[in-house]
């Protein structure tokens, strides 16, 4: 059995806009290995083993017939019936996917119908692609990535529109929502670029915390990010930019002890509201704007004359 980590009604935004705007043939896997209706079993156990593939679409002319999985496999290697063709074992009742769907009704089915794959039709029926679980959070994966990059873009461009002082330094990196395999990293880095720039420790240390409390507020509680900090002669700046859903009550957010953390993320140690509160006491200056459904932007500075 195999599910998708994802729901599709109620996962953030940017994450829901994704399922429904790209195609189920976006995410296929377009080389499938197949066998007729004639292959004995061997041959497809055979197919299986080669490719560390556990079901196999049986075709005849083009035409989807059934799928052999390795379930049957298992029950002919028990039986004895290995030299059995794949027709007589193969599931004729396959639920398909049509190439032109939306991702989102292939995490409906793969929730629904528990299987490990589903094989994905063209509009003439025949089969163009089989897609699993895999595939749809690889290109997931590859799209957040992608509008990540637009956002640095976005934000870039903003940036140099407003001018001002030309920073020695700067590094950003995006966050993705409730990651926190890699909740941290950012903040890791900029430690460790303002340790080799000779950054006294103390300052260094403030730095970390604010961009470790922002990295973190925005992988819990928004639709993912950006994380930036640019280093001047004097100060060090330290950003993050996403784009929903946004606080509904700043001045409630900034109160300690105060989250909209759900309790699965309390569970893991996460969401105490101290977050906001913790960025501001480490920092020289601090600002917060947010708008509903257009997202949050935080700044903290951290002065070097303070060290």
């Amino acid at each position: 059995m195999a599910t998708v980590p994802i729901n599709a009604d109620s996962s953030p935004g940017v994450v829901l806009e994704l399922l429904y705007s790209i195609k189920v043939k976006d995410a296929m896997t377009r080389e499938v290995m197949t066998a007729s209706p004639t292959s004995r079993l061997r041959d497809v156990q055979t197919l299986m083993r080669d490719n560390a593939i556990t079901g196999i679409p049986i075709l005849d002319e083009g035409r989807l017939l059934g799928i052999v999985s390795i379930g049957d496999i298992i029950s002919a290697l028990d039986s004895g019936t290995m030299d059995r063709s794949a027709d007589a074992v193969m599931s004729g009742s396959v639920i398909t996917l049509d190439e032109e769907m939306p991702l989102s009704f292939a995490v409906t089915y793969f929730d629904r119908y528990k299987f490990g794959r589903f094989p994905v039709l063209d509009s003439s029926g025949r089969l163009s692609g089989i897609i699993t679980a895999s595939d749809i959070l690889r290109r997931l994966l590859i799209a957040l990535n992608e509008e990540i990059g637009k956002m640095e873009q976005r934000i870039a461009g903003r940036h140099a529109a407003s001018g001002g002082p030309v920073p020695m330094m700067e590094l950003s990196f995006g966050t993705t929502p409730l990651d926190f395999s890699r909740a941290g990293n950012a903040s890791a880095r900029f430690k460790k670029a303002l340790v080799e720039k000779g950054c006294p420790p103390p300052i260094a240390r403030k730095a970390a915390v604010a961009s470790y409390e922002l990295e973190l507020n925005q992988v819990i509680h928004s639709t993912g990010g950006i994380m930036r900090m640019r280093v001047f002669d004097d100060s060090i700046e330290i950003s993050a930019q996403d784009e929903g859903p946004g606080i509904p009550d700043v001045d409630l957010a900034m109160q300690e002890g105060y989250s909209t953390a759900n309790e699965w993320v309390r569970s893991l140690g996460f969401g105490a509201g101290m977050g906001l509160p913790n960025v501001k006491r480490v920092a020289d200056e601090f600002s917060i704007s947010s708008e509903m459904g257009k997202g949050t932007f935080v700044m903290a500075v951290i002065k070097w004359d303070k060290r």
